[in-house]
């Protein structure tokens, strides 16, 4: 099969539940690049069926990953995807377009996003069109630093399409609570370092207002018992964002508190 001028950009540990279907899904690509943080599953056996160009690295965060993959790309165009995440045959069709035309008037696009959770497409509380930034023109587009909810920022025209991808996100409850603590720390740290401040009933009213927002507000109630669960999971990781950030504010104070004794002794 004659391989498109495009690379794909993935960051992976232990994927090996999703990898092989999204690395068939881009077959196409001239190029993929996997960056690994560590994997001891089958992952990179599978990365390696594919020929995919490897590398492991500790992990730096989501955006400074995923940049490490990008600054590994070698085609005009890149395309960054999450190990979950699936390009449909007919999206396919539209990225070879673009990235094999003369002239594409855009140096980036954003697609929908499909999520999928337990089964069913989920179409409410912003889960839909959830547009994503993915394909870039390799010198015009760069991750940003966020340790979560990092995106490509790009430089020049962006365009929407309205061919999707799709997310097949982890539905398993025991990987959704491991998520939620690990989100959630990331989330607390950088609000800690942006110098914002909580406190354990700030964090309750922020998480039963996402849980109101979310199955009520945004009609999360039509998506059945995935959307009750996407509801409660989302206010859960918001109640504990704002309460390691509190912890956080507290152990600060405390550590200036001392510090301050510790000055006014000598």
């Amino acid at each position: 099969m004659e391989k498109t001028p495009l690379s794909v950009a993935i960051i992976t540990k232990n994927e090996e539940n999703n990898i092989r279907s999204c690395l068939q899904s881009v077959s196409f690509a001239g190029q993929i690049v996997i960056v690994d943080s560590g994997s001891s599953d089958a992952t990179l056996a599978i990365a390696n069926e594919f020929g995919c160009d490897i590398y492991e690295e500790k992990w730096m965060g989501f955006g400074r990953q995923k940049q490490m993959a990008i600054d590994r790309c070698r085609q005009p165009w890149v395309l960054v995807l999450d190990a979950d995440e699936r390009i449909p045959p007919e999206t396919s069709e539209i990225i070879k377009q673009i990235v094999t035309s003369p002239n594409p008037k855009a140096a980036g696009f954003f697609f929908p996003r499909k999520n999928y959770f337990q089964g069913r497409w989920i179409r409410h509380a912003g889960w839909w069109p959830d547009p994503v930034l993915r394909l870039f023109r390799r010198k015009a587009g760069r991750m940003t630093d966020a340790a979560v909810h990092e995106a490509v920022e790009v430089q020049g025209q962006t365009e929407h399409l309205s061919v999707f991808i799709e997310h097949y996100t982890d539905s398993r409850l025991e990987k959704i609570l491991q998520k939620i603590d690990k989100y959630s720390t990331l989330g607390a740290q950088e609000a800690f370092l942006a110098g914002k401040i909580s406190s354990p009933q700030g964090a309750f009213f922020r998480a039963a207002f996402t849980f109101f927002q979310d199955y009520f507000l945004r009609l999360g109630i039509l998506d059945g018992r995935q959307g009750l669960t996407l509801a409660v999971t989302d206010s859960i990781n918001k109640f504990f964002k704002y309460a390691k950030l509190s912890e956080m504010d507290r152990t600060r104070r405390l550590e200036t508190e001392v510090q301050d004794h510790s000055s006014a002794g000598k």
